[in-house]
């Protein structure tokens, strides 16, 4: 979907706690935000480093150009359990990027999310990352979704709490997270 499209489609979107999905399903909608599934122009844009107008003025930073450098070498990760960009319903812009890496092995499924400095501070990675929490506990084979996070980053410690997921443990640096979808229906 274009940026326009996004940015036109919006005010006819619901708004609510969960995600909603768009009409062809590959679209995930939150109050404030649209997960949309990586445009291979924006994908090139960040491998080439070009600048596009519908993004941030700090979009992307170094997790989203690694994030687009692994969708490039991994296109299955670009399909409707993938890697998606966080654009900011108000403005049409790309904030960041969250996602999934498909296939869950074992029924467990790692996600992984950044958002731009200048849009921190605001909640939209705790949105985004219910929403996309929510929507990947309901694909097949997936028990439980979980995330790993350096210890010496307590902003996305505290991400993963609003998003609805426990800890499961830690080591001396990284805490691992996780939600079954039991987890899920229980808060």
């Amino acid at each position: 979907m274009s940026s326009s499209s996004a940015r036109s489609s919006r005010s006819s979107r619901p708004s609510g706690p969960s995600a909603e999905t768009s009409a062809t399903g590959s679209d995930l909608y939150t109050d404030r935000l649209v997960l949309r599934q990586w445009p291979a122009d924006d994908l090139t844009a960040v491998v080439d480093g070009a600048r596009r107008a519908h993004w941030a003025e700090d979009f992307p930073a170094e997790g989203d150009r690694v994030i687009a450098g692994y969708v490039t070498t991994h296109p299955d990760s670009r399909g409707r359990y993938g890697q998606r960009q966080i654009v900011e319903r108000e403005t049409g812009l790309v904030v960041g990027a969250i996602g999934l890496f498909w296939p869950p092995s074992e029924g467990s499924l790692e996600c992984g999310y950044g958002v731009v400095a200048s849009r921190r501070n605001r909640g939209y990675a705790a949105e985004a990352a219910r929403a996309l929490v929510a929507f990947a506990l309901t694909a097949p084979g997936v028990r439980i979704v979980h995330a790993t996070v350096e210890l010496s980053n307590p902003a996305s410690v505290r991400v993963l709490e609003k998003a609805g997921l426990r800890r499961l443990g830690q080591d001396a640096t990284t805490a691992s997270f996780g939600v079954t979808a039991a987890d899920a229906t229980l808060s």
